[in-house]
Order: structure tokens, then sequence, then C-alpha cells
């Protein structure tokens, strides 16, 4: 079991990797992406079972993962909307509409999640 921290990682779905941010710890969780104006790549809320999007200023993809890092459930929710909770749902990804189609994700796909900064390829 992964014990998460606040901070930066990466997130692997098939071919695509993608900057990831985490938000694990109950204050980077509440506040999510309030305030911004857009997000690169995705933010982990972990635990997480639900979310919502009130004083939001962009619309967001959202999928629910399992324990296993396997997408139970996803959605797309404009601003100032209440998402139901997702019981089986340990952790949450968020990014901006559309992001994750471009990404290949869905309902089924098992996603890897690593804590730390992303690996740079060097030659």
């Amino acid at each position: 079991m992964v014990k998460w921290r606040d901070g930066s990682g990466q997130l692997r779905s098939g071919p695509v990797d993608v900057e990831l941010e985490v938000a694990a710890s109950y204050r980077a969780r509440t506040r999510g992406l309030l305030g911004r104006d857009g997000i690169v790549g995705a933010l982990l809320l972990t635990p997480a079972g639900s979310v919502h999007t009130f004083r939001m200023r962009f619309a967001i993809d959202v999928a629910f993962l399992d324990r296993r890092q396997r997408v139970i459930a996803m959605t797309t929710m404009p601003p100032n909307r209440l998402g139901l909770p997702r019981f089986r749902s340990r952790h949450v990804l968020e990014a901006e509409a559309g992001a994750m189609a471009a990404w290949g994700l869905r309902i089924g796909s098992v996603v890897e999640l690593q804590q730390g900064p992303a690996q740079v390829d060097t030659l």
C-alpha cells in the first residue's frame, strides 16, 4: 500500500505519460483546483470518493479509481456541480475537460501512478 503525500508525480495511461499533482492532505484535497484557470496534466485526490466543482472556473474530467488504480467511473463536470459519491473509489483524478479522452483513458483502464518528480529521459 502506497503512503501518498502532497507533491508531484507521474501518471501513465498506456503509452501516455502525464504530469501529476498529488493532493493527499486534507488541506490540499479541500483546495483542489479552486482558484485556478486551468491545470497542466492531472490532479490526484487521495483518498477520495466524491468531488464537486463549486466556485471552479472551468469544466473538468473526473475519473474515479479503485484500490488497484482501475478506472471505475468517469464524468465531465461543468462548474458549480456536486458529483455523486462512488463508494468503491479510493482515488480521484481531475483534469481539464477533454484531456482524459485524449489520453485514451476509459472505464476499465488501469493507470500507473508514481509519487515524486517525473522521470526525464536523457541521452
